[in-house]
């Protein structure tokens, strides 16, 4: 599937409705054009609302959610539930069908427990170590767009909240995708000056994984773009709000990683 495009969702954009749908609008456009894509969200701010709502304390650590077992129903609740219906609903606005599933199904991502960080246990975080594509290459085929929360199985059927920029690095090398597009909040990557980097070699990307300059957020982000072309995908582009009906179309804007 060497023509594919992997698209990620995330940031505070899945809750600010004009720049969701101009993701949405850019995503429409491609597969309206015959372009074959596969969506993969997350939604880490709705699942903040509702642990507030439910006083339930949040906890991350180097970019992660520490994730116990209330915590845990919130994050399958929310991704595989409500922000994956919306998504689809809203796909179908926009006159694209789609099918919305989670990494749960079919083994689409498959997680061990993640290690300890430090002194710190994240819980029922996984490490998606396995994708099994066949469900969405199905999907595809029947000529729906796939839309994939990213929550993965474990051992014994235990379900793992999974990063989804890990997820849609591991989902994109697992279907030998062409390209794996983050849409994003951010306009890309900064360097240690706060300048754009408009292109890195995974040699740069991972010099500044060592530095200062990447913190929170971007950590896990930039590690799942490394990890996608070390694993074989040919570009790798993280673009902003401005910039995401250009990187979908012609792979410009942002940051651009290839090998």
């Amino acid at each position: 599937m060497g023509d594919l495009t992997v698209v990620k969702l995330g940031g505070s954009l899945l809750e600010d409705k004009k720049l969701r749908k101009r993701a949405l609008d850019a995503i429409a456009a491609r597969v309206s054009a015959g372009e074959s894509l596969v969506v993969v969200h997350g939604g880490g701010k709705r699942i903040d609302s509702f642990l507030a709502d439910l006083k339930i304390p949040k906890r991350t650590h180097q970019g992660l959610r520490v994730t116990d077992g209330k915590t845990l129903d919130v994050v399958v609740a929310v991704l595989a539930g409500l922000v994956n219906k919306e998504l689809v609903s809203e796909l179908r606005a926009e006159g694209i069908s789609a099918a919305g599933f989670s990494g749960v199904d079919g083994d689409t991502l498959w997680a061990e427990f993640h290690p300890r960080l430090g002194n710190v246990d994240l819980g029922y975080v996984g490490a998606v170590v396995e994708s099994n594509p066949a469900l969405v290459k199905a999907v595809l085929a029947i000529g729906l767009l796939p839309v994939v929360a990213s929550v993965a199985v474990g051992r014994d059927g235990t379900l793992l909240n999974v990063n989804a920029d890990a997820a849609a690095a591991a989902l994109a090398t697992a279907l030998g995708a062409k390209r794996l597009v983050f849409l994003t909040d951010v306009e890309g990557l900064l360097d240690e000056e706060g300048h754009l980097v408009p292109e890195a070699t995974v040699e740069r990307a991972r010099e500044l994984l060592g530095s200062t300059a990447v913190t929170g957020g971007m950590k896990p982000k930039l590690r799942a773009c490394v990890d996608a072309v070390t694993g074989g995908v040919s570009q790798v582009l993280i673009a902003g709000p401005d910039r995401h009906d250009s990187a979908l179309s012609s792979g410009k804007g942002g940051t651009l990683l290839a090998a």
